[in-house]
């Protein structure tokens, strides 16, 4: 889930963003009722768990069904949507457009798959030079050990990263799509800092705080780096960039030697469920997760050096109509 949305929900019974302002406005949702969410562009299955009535506005705190208590979150009506067919099937048109095979689809049993064909690619791809054995090393250099598939699909549903996913950087993924899919505007590329520089000054912030760099840090930015490489054009990006990736990235340019914070910060949205795919012990899997919980956290203290507050390249003539 990529953060929070102020998208407006018009139509399909949506639940009365007027209705709920006002003296003596009447509430919308009912404690325990079941709807559906907006969370960035998708649609979640979600359940009210509490109502209030803030300076005339009623306001909705959600559980997200399927997802970490921490996701829970206060709402506007206008991010809520009757749980009804027809907002399924809203559900279903986002879902496809946004190319996410993850999202639960509310009001019928989930065909939940945790990777998309594409996600698989990369994760075959990734995993492919593990040495043979017991244990070896994945590509952020940790070393891995067979684990019951059970015990994988547990933890990455309870994923340390996620759990801890600063909140302003959450704002940062919804402000990235609507920039990109509600305001047709593109990240002007290439990017200044890159991915490639963002890690190269992660590792001297590393050497400054540590008086070294250790040999796991070096590995984990390493292989972030190769995840992103191969991750961008399958899995983190939007339909209205991929005209953008074709005229940017060729012959042996590396997109993280041209792409900046704003698409690495996908990246790790998606993290926990590339690395669910991986054979790991649950110790190396939480020691792997602080490291990156570290360079999120390094993201977050530059965040206003590394990511752009406005998009000015226009993806009017990318792939057509605006706003689709």
């Amino acid at each position: 889930m990529g953060g929070s949305s102020n998208t407006t929900t018009s139509g399909g019974g949506g639940g009365g963003k007027d209705r709920d302002k006002g003296k003596g406005a009447s509430v919308s949702f009912a404690e325990g009722e079941k709807v559906l969410a907006y969370h960035g562009p998708l649609l979640y299955e979600a359940k009210v768990q509490k109502t209030e009535n803030r300076e005339d506005e009623w306001r909705y705190f959600v559980h997200y069904l399927g997802w970490n208590k921490n996701w829970d979150e206060w709402v506007a009506s206008d991010r809520l949507l009757k749980l009804t067919e027809e907002n399924v099937r809203k559900q279903l048109e986002l879902k496809n457009q946004s190319g996410d095979k993850t999202v639960r689809t509310g009001g019928r049993s989930a065909q939940h798959n945790p990777k998309a064909s594409n996600d698989a690619k990369v994760d075959k791809e990734d995993t492919k030079g593990l040495v043979k054995g017991k244990k070896r090393k994945n590509q952020l250099g940790v070393e891995v050990a067979i684990i019951p598939k059970h015990e994988k699909e547990r933890r990455s549903s309870e994923s340390l990263l996620m759990s801890q996913f600063p909140v302003t950087l959450k704002k940062q993924l919804v402000d990235d799509w609507e920039f990109v899919t509600q305001l047709g505007k593109l990240v002007k590329l290439p990017r200044s800092p890159t991915v490639d520089e963002i890690l190269t000054k992660y590792l001297e912030h590393r050497v400054k705080k540590d008086n070294k760099i250790s040999d796991s840090c070096a590995e984990v930015t390493k292989g972030l780096r190769c995840y992103f490489d191969k991750a961008l054009p399958a899995m983190l990006l939007y339909k209205k960039e991929q005209k953008q990736y074709k005229e940017e990235i060729k012959g042996d340019i590396s997109p993280s030697a041209v792409y900046g914070a704003e698409h690495l910060l996908r990246l790790f949205v998606k993290l926990p469920e590339l690395l669910s795919s991986v054979n790991m012990e649950e110790d190396a899997l939480n020691k792997l997760q602080q490291k990156l919980l570290d360079i999120l956290k390094f993201l977050q203290k530059n965040q206003v050096h590394f990511f752009l507050s406005a998009y000015d390249g226009d993806s009017k003539g990318a792939d057509g109509a605006k706003g689709k």
